[in-house]
C-alpha cells in the first residue's frame, strides 16, 4: 500500500483512540491524534515500519516454503535413508523456539562461519529472513506432506502408466492439485510469519514493533502507542485474509462447492 493508503485505512481508529483523549485527564491519546502535529509525526512514524514488516515477511515465506517443499519431498520416499534427514530436521527445528534461535542466528552463526574460515556478517533483516524461514519450513513441510499425501495414489499410478516420470509426476499431477488444498493453512502460515516479524525489534530491525518501542521510550505512552501498533497490524492480517480469500476463489480451493 502507499503511504496515503495505510493512512486512510488506519484513520478510523486513530480518531475513535483521539476521541478519548478527554477522558479525566488520564489518557495521552494526543501522542497519535492525527489532527496535531505531534500526533502525526508520531503515526508518520509509526506507519514507517510498515514496509520493512511487509518485505521481511514475504521473503522469510517465499523461503520458508521452499525449504519446506525441499523438505518434505525426500520425507515421503521409500527409502528409509532419504527419509531420516527430512524426519530429524522437522522435529529438530520445530524444538527450538524462536526467539532463542534468532539469537542464535544473528550472533552465533557469523562466529561459526569465522571459526570455518568463511568471514561474515549477518544484519538484522537478513537475520530475521534466516530465523523466520527456517523456524516456519519445518511447518510448512508438514503441510506439504500431508497435502500431497491427501492426492489418491490412483492417480499417481495413472500418471507412471502413460509414461511420466516421478519429477513430472508432481509437477503436472500431484503438486497443483496440493497446492489447492494446502493455500488455507499456507495462508494461516504466512500470517504466523507477519505476527512473528514483532521478534526482529529484538535485534534493532526498524519495523513496526521496534518504532513502537522507540516512541514509548520518547513520549512515555506505552498504552496508546501499542493500541495503535495492535490497529496496524490488525489491518495488516486482514488484508493478508482478503487477499487469500480472492486467491482461493481464482484457484477454486474451495472443494465443498
Amino acid at each position: 500500500m502507499t503511504g496515503s493508503l495505510r493512512r486512510w485505512a488506519l484513520l478510523p481508529g486513530l480518531l475513535l483512540l483521539a476521541g478519548c483523549s478527554g477522558s479525566g485527564g488520564t489518557w495521552g491519546w494526543y501522542v497519535i491524534d492525527p489532527g496535531t502535529p505531534q500526533g502525526r509525526s508520531n503515526v508518520e512514524f509509526l506507519l514507517g515500519g510498515f514496509w520493512a514488516t511487509i518485505q521481511l515477511s514475504l521473503i522469510a515465506a517465499g523461503l520458508s516454503m521452499l525449504i519446506g517443499l525441499l523438505v518434505a519431498l525426500p520425507g515421503m520416499s521409500a527409502n528409509r535413508w532419504l527419509r531420516l534427514p527430512s524426519r530429524i530436521y522437522i522435529e529438530f527445528v520445530r524444538a527450538i523456539p524462536l526467539l532463542p534461535m534468532l539469537f542464535w542466528v544473528f550472533y552465533g552463526l557469523p562466529v561459526v562461519m569465522r571459526s570455518l574460515g568463511v568471514p561474515i556478517t549477518i544484519d538484522a533483516f537478513w537475520g530475521a529472513i534466516i530465523t523466520l524461514a527456517i523456524s516456519d519450513s519445518a511447518f510448512t513441510a508438514e503441510i506439504y506432506r500431508a497435502g500431497i499425501q491427501s492426492i489418491p495414489k490412483g492417480q499417481t499410478e495413472a500418471a507412471r502408466t502413460v509414461g511420466l516420470s516421478y519429477s513430472q509426476t508432481m509437477r503436472y499431477v500431484v503438486l497443483p492439485q496440493a497446492i489447492r488444498r494446502i493455500l488455507p493453512p499456507l495462508a494461516n502460515q504466512f500470517i504466523y510469519i507477519v505476527k512473528m516479524s514483532a521478534f526482529a525489534s529484538v535485534i534493532g530491525m526498524q519495523e513496526l514493533t521496534r518504532r513502537a518501542n522507540e516512541l514509548v521510550v520518547t513520549e512515555y505512552r506505552p498504552l496508546e502507542i501499542y493500541s495503535l501498533l495492535i490497529l496496524e497490524y490488525l489491518v495488516l492480517v486482514l488484508i493478508i485474509s482478503f487477499f487469500v480469500r480472492w486467491l482461493e476463489r481464482r484457484m477454486g480451493s474451495d472443494e465443498s462447492r
